[in-house]
């Protein structure tokens, strides 16, 4: 181990707004190799009878609320992302932060690292308009993440897929990591600290 520790890139954002193609056109773009290693990746570890109701309402089929599987996943994903960062890989990852405590565990697991939150903004019509046309997705759950995703109002970078493409919204993000440190977590955790 040289001691280096990676960098950390969360996009947040609901349901069919974008995260994955971003996240592909950032994966281009980077220098360096950013291991993909967010809540897609761990809800297809799960096994496949979760993916359908009535058990993925027990992981993020409520969406208001996750169950108890959900909460575990959240959780270990948070970790094992925290994991890779201080082995020295660099991480990037997509995430649905609709839970405060989401939002708290992560602001403590992260904000002594180089781990820069960017939230991935999209409409609620064109939001329901994706979602219909993917097939591949609950009916109604960007609506239902939708006043709650971005509830905690702190980034280091936002984007808007209704007016960029993926590719424009990767530079807009490579331009802030190159701008200088993330203070999102910090802001996080020292508010929440306070409060």
């Amino acid at each position: 181990m040289n001691g280096r520790i990676g960098n950390i890139i969360i996009l947040n954002g609901t349901s069919s707004c974008g995260k994955t193609s971003v996240l592909r056109a950032l994966q281009n773009l980077l220098d360096e190799p950013y291991l993909e290693a967010g809540i897609d990746k761990f809800i297809w570890m799960l096994p496949k009878r979760y993916l359908d109701r009535p058990l993925w309402d027990d992981v993020l089929g409520r969406a208001s609320e996750a169950g108890a599987t959900g909460e575990q996943l959240v959780m270990s994903m948070h970790r094992a992302m925290r994991a890779l960062a201080l082995s020295g890989s660099n991480v990037l990852a997509d995430h649905v932060l609709v839970e405060p405590e989401w939002v708290k565990d992560a602001a403590s697991l992260f904000h002594d690292l180089p781990a820069y939150l960017v939230g991935i903004r999209c409409p609620l019509e064109v939001l329901e308009e994706r979602e219909r046309a993917r097939r591949d997705r609950t009916l109604g759950q960007a609506r239902l993440q939708y006043n709650l995703v971005h509830a905690h109002g702190v980034y280091d970078v936002e984007v808007d897929t209704s007016s960029h493409t993926p590719e424009e919204c990767a530079q807009i993000i490579l331009q802030r990591l190159h701008a200088g440190s993330p203070r999102a977590f910090s802001m996080l955790q020292s508010g929440l600290c306070a409060g």
